[in-house]
């Protein structure tokens, strides 16, 4: 049978589709259709995985060095575990971290309960908290160091220390 489309690259016959051979370089076309997906499905991967990428190399300005401010500090509910912060971070109540309004993100302060002395040392990795007052959120871990979590709020001072 003649081959209506021949090319030295792509040469197959249109009047049997049953018997139909299609090749790209002495190669099947079904293997480049299989590249195609292989290389698709691997730079979605990489795109998502992109996404979840948070940025930690943070670095202290150094005029906020010693910068101390006092207030009442609040801590996160258990609804925001495994949520993204607005450092980019997953969110995990079990670790060290705090929000601030305004402190950079990595900088790490020292929260101190003016009313028994206790103290913890914290991250900065989100923003908040948004209630009028509150000059710091922690993690339920971090604010169980200074306080008991019934109480809910704490007199703190925070001290810039990194």
């Amino acid at each position: 049978m003649p081959d209506y489309f021949t090319n030295n690259q792509i040469n197959y016959s249109p009047f049997c589709p049953t018997t139909m051979k299609v090749h790209i370089n002495s190669k099947p076309l079904f293997y480049y259709f299989q590249l195609g997906f292989i290389v698709s499905v691997s730079l979605a991967v990489l795109l998502v995985l992109s996404g979840c990428s948070s940025h930690k190399n943070y670095k202290l300005q150094p005029d906020l060095l010693g910068y101390s401010e006092s207030g009442k500090a609040s801590y996160y509910s258990m609804k925001y575990q495994n949520k993204k912060t607005a450092s980019g971070e997953r969110f995990n109540n079990y670790l060290m971290t705090a929000a601030h309004k305004s402190l950079p993100f990595g900088t790490t302060v020292i929260v101190t309960n003016i009313n028994n002395a206790k103290a913890v040392k914290v991250t900065i990795n989100d923003r908040g908290p948004y209630v009028k007052g509150r000059i710091i959120d922690l993690t339920q871990a971090a604010f169980s160091k200074i306080e008991n979590l019934d109480k809910g709020l704490a007199e703190v001072n925070i001290k810039v220390v990194n």
